[in-house]
């Protein structure tokens, strides 16, 4: 009776987050079969199911390689919202409040404006260094953590915080040239000459711009987000992907209102002109363009793009971790099947 009541109480907590990505393993609600190994395992009439018992643990550059293409992937469906909020970031750069021309006064609006001026195309720009950029990022976080949690890092105390922000620095500091030139093609040449280490000029502040720019900003490996799974769960349907989207909407709140100036003055250090030995021409550093932002336009421009930035945010990290799951359960099948 014990043994059934905790099967029962373990099939209880993992269906109730089915919508999310930690799947059940296939034997949940019945007694495992001891001698069911991955490697045997068949599909049925050598079709691939849509889930099967288990995901075999990964070498590093193959999670590399899955976790790049998960997130670009992803990024093809939410770079016209990249689009935007750059531009509503970039308007009225260090000039008043109704001092200048609002061209952008929205998601919608700006969203039709681009198309009215540059095509459906310029929805996209920037699309192939996003592409460059969401591989490197997210290869280098995705692969870092699951290597994180395969040596045990993950079961420590603090293990998942410390994983999660190595990753996310990592992978933003390699990716970070890529950014900058999706950036300048997303402003239209912007004011950087592109010379120098990997064909770009290292605009001020580059390190500190690097680090602080949070691009898809929550890693947020499973915790936070299945937990969100888990209340989403008691409103949406039992396995809907409402479920994830719900608990990814939720989570970016948090998310957004955190990290949206840093994105601003990222944004703003990448796209400043320079004098001809290389130093900013509008601010000497991130801590100058916080103050500079903020005296100029007002506390409030450290929030501009808020809201593609959030509208991105959910639906971004849902698909990067439901392609990266899938990718994951296709190649453990297939290395399993050779």
């Amino acid at each position: 009776m014990p043994a059934a009541r905790g099967l029962r109480g373990e099939r209880g907590l993992l269906s109730s987050c089915r919508g999310c990505l930690c799947t059940a393993p296939a034997w949940v609600g019945r007694p495992p079969v001891p001698s069911l190994r991955l490697s045997r395992w068949q599909p049925p009439h050598g079709a691939l199911p849509r889930r099967h018992p288990a995901v075999a643990s990964l070498s590093p550059p193959v999670d590399f390689v899955l976790g790049a293409a998960a997130c670009c992937m992803a990024c093809v469906f939410t770079n016209p919202l990249e689009v935007v909020k750059t531009r509503l970031q970039l308007q009225g750069e260090l000039r008043a409040r109704g001092s200048y021309p609002r061209h952008y006064r929205g998601v919608l609006q700006a969203m039709v404006a681009v198309r009215r001026a540059d095509g459906l195309r310029g929805l996209q720009k920037g699309l192939a260094a996003g592409l460059l950029y969401q591989g490197l990022m997210n290869g280098v976080r995705f692969g870092f953590y699951s290597h994180a949690e395969d040596i045990g890092l993950t079961q420590q105390p603090g293990g998942t915080l410390a994983a999660g922000a190595v990753a996310g620095a990592l992978g933003a500091f390699v990716a970070s040239p890529a950014y900058l030139v999706s950036l300048l093609v997303v402003v239209g040449g912007g004011h950087q000459d592109l010379s120098g280490p990997f064909g770009l000029s290292q605009p001020p502040g580059f390190p500190q711009a690097s680090v602080v720019r949070p691009a898809d900003p929550g890693f947020l490996p499973l915790p936070k987000t299945l937990l969100l799974c888990l209340f989403a769960s008691q409103w949406f349907k039992e396995g809907s992907w409402m479920v994830a989207l719900a608990g990814g909407m939720v989570s970016s709140v948090a998310v957004a209102v955190a990290m949206t100036p840093f994105d601003v003055v990222s944004t703003r250090l990448y796209n400043q002109p320079v004098d001809e030995t290389g130093m900013g021409k509008h601010y000497r550093g991130f801590f100058d363009c916080v103050v500079r932002v903020s005296g100029k336009e007002g506390v409030l421009a450290l929030y501009k793009g808020f809201g593609p930035a959030y509208l991105r945010l959910g639906p971004h990290t849902v698909l990067s971790l439901l392609f990266w799951d899938e990718l994951r359960r296709i190649t453990s099948w297939w290395q399993a099947t050779r």
